[in-house]
C-alpha cells in the first residue's frame, strides 16, 4: 500500500466509536501519522466500523495510510438501488444547491442531508428533492440517510463559527465509514487545489487527509479539486462596491481561477457517468487566475465607480494568527487565518484544463469567464436598482 505524506493539524481530533454491521464483508483500516516519536492517528474499522482519530499538534512528519481487507465468500444479494439516487451532503452551500438543481434537472432523485435548523431547506423541496435531517457531528445519525442511495455527493464544509475539526473531519470519517459499510457504490469528494501543498494550512491538511482516507476505504470514488467560486465574489467585492461600503483586501500576490458553481456542476455529473473516472482526482479551474486586486479593478469598471478598498497586509494576517493560537478559545480562529500562509507563496491556484475537457468532451468555449459572470450579474442588478429609482419617483407625492 503506498504511503502519503502530511503533517500534523495544530487541534486534537477524535472520532467517538460506532457500530455499524455490514455481514457481507470484513474490513479493517489502519491510517497512522507519525508526527514525532510517540505522536500517531489511528483509524481503524471492522465489519463493526469501528473508528478512533486523532491529530496530534507537535512537529511535522508523515501520514501511513494502509488498508487491509478481508472477504468474505458466499456474499448475500444486496437490495438493488436505482443509479439516480444520490445524497448530497452540504446541500444547502454555495455549490451544493448548484449540485442539487442540476441532478434534478437530469432526473436524479436526490435525497439531501441537512442539518436540523430553525429556518428548514424549503426551496430544497420547492425544487423537487428530499431533506432528510441528519448532523455530520452527530454519527449516530448518518446511517438512515444512507438507505437505498447509490451514490454520495459530498459538497459539505464547516460553518466559520465552528471548530475545523468537526464537520471536515470527524463528520467526514464517520460519513466515509458509513458508506463502506452500506455499500455506497460512488463517493464525490470536493477537495481544494494544492492542499496536498499546504500542510500548514488545517483545513487544506484536512482535505488531502480526506482524500487519502477515501482511498484506503476501497470506495468507488472521484475526487474534485477547486480553485474557488466565482459566486463567492458577489459578497465579497461587487455588493460592497454598489453599496459605498469598504472592501476589504489584500496586497497577496496569490492568483486564482475562479469558477463558476454551475460549471462545477454540470462537469460534476458529466464525469459521474464517465465509467472510465472511476478512482480519479480531478482539478476543476477556471479560464484564467485573477489576483484580489484585478477582481477589485473589474468590478469597478463593470459598477461604473470607484471601490472604497482598505488594503490589509498579509503580515498583519500572520501576526494575528500567531497571537489567536496563544488562546485555547481563539485556536479555531488561528487555524482559519491560517490561508495567510497560503497567500504570501505566490501561489497560482489554477490548472490547464485542456485534457479535463477532452476527457470530459467539454467544450472550453462553453465555461463562463469572470468577466462575463460579473457582467451578467451588475447588468442585472444595475437595471433593477434604476427600476426601483424610477418606481420610486413615479410614488412621489407633493401637496
Amino acid at each position: 500500500m503506498a504511503s502519503s505524506r502530511c503533517t500534523a493539524l495544530p487541534t486534537q481530533l477524535t472520532t467517538p466509536r460506532r457500530n455499524l454491521r455490514k455481514p457481507s464483508s470484513s474490513v479493517a483500516l489502519s491510517w497512522r501519522r507519525n508526527v514525532a516519536q510517540d505522536n500517531f492517528v489511528q483509524v481503524s474499522s471492522s465489519s463493526s466500523v469501528t473508528s478512533s482519530s486523532s491529530f496530534s499538534s507537535q512537529g511535522s512528519g508523515s501520514i501511513k495510510c494502509t488498508t487491509e481487507r478481508t472477504m468474505v465468500t458466499n456474499l448475500a444479494p444486496g437490495t438493488p438501488v436505482r443509479p439516480t439516487s444520490i445524497l448530497v451532503v452540504g446541500a444547502t452551500g454555495t455549490l451544493g444547491r448548484q449540485i442539487v438543481r442540476r441532478a434534478l434537472d437530469e432526473g436524479y432523485d436526490v435525497r439531501c442531508l441537512v442539518r436540523p435548523r430553525p429556518a428548514p431547506a424549503d426551496f430544497l423541496r420547492d425544487w423537487g428533492a428530499t431533506v432528510v435531517n441528519a448532523d455530520l457531528s452527530k454519527p449516530e445519525t448518518i446511517p438512515a440517510t444512507l438507505v437505498g442511495i447509490h451514490t454520495v455527493i459530498d459538497c459539505a464544509t464547516g460553518r466559520p463559527e465552528e471548530p475545523i475539526k468537526t464537520v471536515d473531519w470527524e463528520g467526514k470519517v464517520a460519513l466515509i465509514q458509513c458508506a463502506k459499510a452500506m455499500g455506497i457504490q460512488k463517493y464525490v469528494f470536493f477537495s481544494i487545489h494544492n492542499c496536498d501543498k499546504h500542510p500548514e494550512v488545517p483545513l487544506m491538511e484536512i482535505k488531502y487527509c480526506t482524500e487519502k482516507f477515501i482511498q484506503d476505504a476501497g470506495l468507488p470514488y472521484i475526487t474534485i479539486r477547486l480553485c474557488g467560486f466565482m459566486q463567492g465574489l458577489i459578497g465579497q467585492y461587487a455588493v460592497p462596491i454598489l453599496e459605498d461600503k469598504a472592501v476589504w483586501g489584500t496586497d497577496a500576490p496569490t492568483r486564482i481561477a475562479y469558477m463558476d458553481t454551475q460549471d462545477i456542476a454540470r462537469l460534476t455529473f458529466i464525469a459521474l457517468r464517465n465509467e472510465k473516472i472511476n478512482k480519479k482526482l480531478l482539478t476543476f479551474a477556471g479560464p484564467r487566475a485573477w489576483t484580489t486586486q484585478e477582481v477589485i479593478t473589474l468590478c469597478e469598471r463593470l459598477a461604473g465607480q470607484d471601490a472604497n478598498v482598505t488594503t490589509v497586509p498579509v503580515s498583519v494576517l500572520k501576526f494575528t494568527r500567531q497571537l489567536t493560537r496563544l488562546f485555547e478559545w481563539t485556536s479555531d480562529v488561528a487555524d482559519r487565518l491560517g490561508f495567510s500562509e497560503v497567500l504570501t507563496s505566490d501561489t497560482v491556484f489554477s490548472v490547464p484544463m485542456s485534457e479535463t475537457y477532452s476527457l470530459l468532451g467539454v467544450d472550453q468555449k462553453d465555461i463562463i469567464t469572470l468577466e462575463k459572470y460579473l457582467q451578467d450579474y451588475f447588468t442585472n442588478i444595475l437595471k433593477k436598482l434604476k427600476d426601483l429609482k424610477a418606481s420610486s419617483r413615479q410614488s412621489d407625492y407633493y401637496i
